[in-house]
């Protein structure tokens, strides 16, 4: 039997990661998007995403770009289309700094 083991690199984040994930995450549409990113499978198309909003393309745009700058959302640009995924190793890093403050 072969066995193949994997190994995620555990991230820590350091405070100004933290305030900008957390800056990033105060905003309900933001919030929003990444609910629907994450109940995909695997990469989703950024038309689709804002196929679920009212909202004007350029808003998307920096609501998208702030997801992506926090390092939350994986940007893969294809030609003229952007596929995005929920970055799972930042989310989880800054799941759990936010359970190690004891709240």
């Amino acid at each position: 039997k072969i066995y193949f083991y994997f190994f995620f690199m555990v991230t820590e984040l350091n405070s100004k990661q933290v305030e900008k994930i957390s800056k990033a995450l105060g905003d309900p549409y933001r919030l929003k998007i990444m609910k629907i990113i994450s109940k995909g499978e695997g990469c989703v198309q950024c038309c689709d995403v804002s196929a679920e909003f009212n909202l004007a393309q350029s808003t998307m745009s920096h609501h998208l770009k702030q997801l992506i700058e926090a390092d939350l959302l994986i940007a893969d640009k294809e030609g003229r289309n952007l596929k995005i995924e929920i970055n799972k190793e930042v989310c989880n890093a800054y799941a759990s700094y936010i359970s190690n403050l004891g709240l």
